[in-house]
């Protein structure tokens, strides 16, 4: 099974781009963040015509992620348990094909100095609890999304440029290596040591000169992680007219026994 995962950055705007993506590469699921758009704005139709169920959580303007796939999706979990006043559409998670898989959308968190990176780090103090209650099931599960923490300096083109950004800050990366201590695999890193990125900013010639960051993320179990076959990143869509900032990352996991 193919899972894929992707910051669109508008699926109205990226519309085109999905279709392309869907027909080409043809992922078994693909996981959406930063759709920008309420549930009932998704363009559903136009995904299940290639033969995908759909399952959003969306947000007017901002935010919004979704799971598609080709196999019945089951049990969805909308938002990120731990605080029932957020109201921001980051988090959905359900069961396909005996893998439960998460679509995240981890707050960005700058500028440091305002409410934004306190709210980042207890969103991600939640997603370390999810993450650890997750494995008690002893399920395979796959957290796939914008996490938007560069785990280490050779993980982005340029690590003095991004020195105090709360992508990089010791407390964003601390909470990231907590889940992968609790047994977590980041597929990517676990599969090659290639320097390699899933974002560049459209400003400043970024993707020409491959000035990029790694900030996409696969968080797999142990259980998952048995069962990882290939992993990579489909720079294709980057490249395209009027693309996304962000380009797709995958696995392929075996099938079970």
């Amino acid at each position: 099974m193919k899972i894929a995962s992707w910051n669109i950055n508008s699926v109205k705007a990226r519309l085109p781009r999905l279709v392309d993506y869907l027909k080409d590469y043809k992922p078994d699921v693909l996981c959406l963040q930063e759709l920008k758009v309420i549930d009932d704005n998704f363009p559903r139709l136009e995904v299940e015509e290639l033969g995908y169920n759909v399952e959003t959580h969306g947000q007017k303007t901002y935010n919004g992620v979704a799971i598609l796939s080709k196999f019945p999706i089951e049990d969805v979990m909308r938002g990120l348990p731990g605080d029932d006043e957020d109201e921001q559409a980051r988090y959905i998670e359900a069961t396909v094909d005996n893998v439960r898989i998460a679509s995240i959308y981890l707050p960005n968190g700058n500028p440091t100095d305002s409410e934004k990176f306190p709210y980042k780090l207890g969103w991600m103090d939640r997603l370390v609890s999810r993450a650890q209650y997750l494995l008690s099931l002893e399920e395979p599960t796959v957290l796939a999304g914008d996490y938007n923490v560069i785990p280490q300096d050779e993980d982005c083109y340029d690590p003095k440029a991004w020195e105090g950004d709360a992508l990089t800050r010791p407390e964003s990366r601390h909470r990231f290596r907590q889940i992968l201590n609790l047994g977590y695999t980041d597929a990517y890193r676990a599969f090659t040591t290639e320097i390699n990125y899933t974002y560049w900013d459209y400003q400043r010639g970024a993707w020409q000169k491959d000035h990029g960051i790694r900030i996409d993320h696969l968080l797999l179990s142990p259980k998952a992680a048995d069962r990882m076959d290939q992993v990579g990143i489909d720079k294709g869509p980057r490249g395209q007219e009027k693309p996304s900032d962000h380009t797709p990352i995958w696995v392929e996991l075996a099938e079970d026994g």
